[in-house]
């Protein structure tokens, strides 16, 4: 009998469409999370269902619909086509599907359809780099409380974080050198926030900003969001040969003033009015083009930049289905079984 191995990859999430209906839709599971706003459970509801949702769903919406596409979410059909080509790379005993954490496809179906395939082995791999409580945990704790419903169930892996895999950097390098990175005055490195408190609930004892996260990867901080980030600068910038000066970490998407710094933001804008001319941005937390990319970076952050003295900010494709990131998780998906 050949064993068939269920390898199931997953994304954050997207709206079913740009709609403000759709987006109070996705906004209403995707911040109910508890590890997403980890407070008070019924501070929480109070805050996502009377206040941020019912406020920021139209806002979003119109957001939305400047990255819409004729063929729709990027995030959406970058990972359903990656996960179409990586079927075409791995032998046919593997099964690869792959899910949203929030929305469609859910989780809940694809660990369904792996299910009645009879699968010996499910890998689960969160398609996040660097860990985080609120994105690769939230989908372990989903994919577990799924199946421990199960009568049986098969093995299951998860693939936590892949921040310093040699294949994943090489990825992000080939795409960075695809941009003639060396014409550009400066590269930002820019991660996805978190609040600092859930960096501080990593560690036992004391406080992330005590861990020295920015410089190195130790026992304790391996699964700190931020030393990850910083390792995973550190090790691009390497293969670039780019020098310290010419290059930073910062964080974008923050909802307040007490999320990890520096705010990406504030980092163009103070290397525009410094003179900096001409800026790349690359975002290794992403590895599919979505709203921050896009958006956030692509157009809100390059007009903040201009406005400050900038001439050229230039956001770096993510990697979306492209063949190095392809054949990087075909290979990790095959070394593992």
């Amino acid at each position: 009998m050949t064993k068939k191995t269920g390898v199931l990859l997953v994304n954050l999430g997207t709206p079913n469409s740009p709609s403000v209906g759709d987006v109070r839709t996705y906004l209403t599971e995707f911040l109910n999370d508890p590890r997403v706003i980890d407070i008070n459970p019924i501070g929480r509801w109070m805050l996502v269902n009377l206040i941020i949702v019912p406020f920021r769903s139209p806002k979003s919406a119109k957001i939305y619909k400047k990255l819409w596409t004729d063929k729709g979410s990027p995030l959406l059909f970058h990972t359903e086509s990656l996960t179409e080509k990586i079927r075409k790379k791995v032998p046919e005993n593997y099964v690869i599907e792959f899910a949203m954490r929030y929305q469609n496809p859910s989780i809940q179906s694809k660990l369904d359809k792996l299910r009645e395939q009879n699968v010996s082995k499910i890998v689960v791999i969160p398609l996040f780099p660097q860990y985080a409580s609120a994105s690769t945990g939230s989908v372990v704790e989903k994919v577990m409380k799924i199946v421990s419903k199960w009568h049986t169930t098969p093995d299951i892996q998860f693939i936590n974080q892949f921040y310093d895999d040699e294949g994943f950097i090489h990825c992000f390098v080939n795409n960075i050198k695809k941009e003639n990175y060396q014409d550009y005055d400066y590269v930002l490195f820019s991660y996805h926030g978190l609040p600092e408190r859930q960096l501080d609930n990593v560690y036992e004892k004391g406080l992330c900003k005590d861990k020295h996260c920015e410089e190195k990867i130790t026992e304790e901080n391996q699964y700190c969001y931020k030393a990850t980030c910083y390792e995973t600068t550190r090790l691009i910038a390497a293969k670039l040969n780019l020098p310290k000066e010419k290059y930073s970490v910062s964080f974008q998407s923050r909802l307040d003033d007490g999320w990890v710094k520096p705010y990406s933001d504030v980092v163009l804008k103070e290397l525009a009015q410094k003179g900096i001319k001409k800026v790349l941005v690359t975002a290794p937390a992403f590895v599919a083009d979505c709203l921050e990319t896009t958006i956030e970076i692509g157009e809100e952050y390059q007009e903040l930049f201009i406005e400050n003295g900038g001439e050229k900010l230039h956001m770096v494709p993510s990697l979306n289905d492209n063949e190095d990131w392809v054949n990087y998780l075909s290979n990790k998906i095959t070394s593992l079984t």
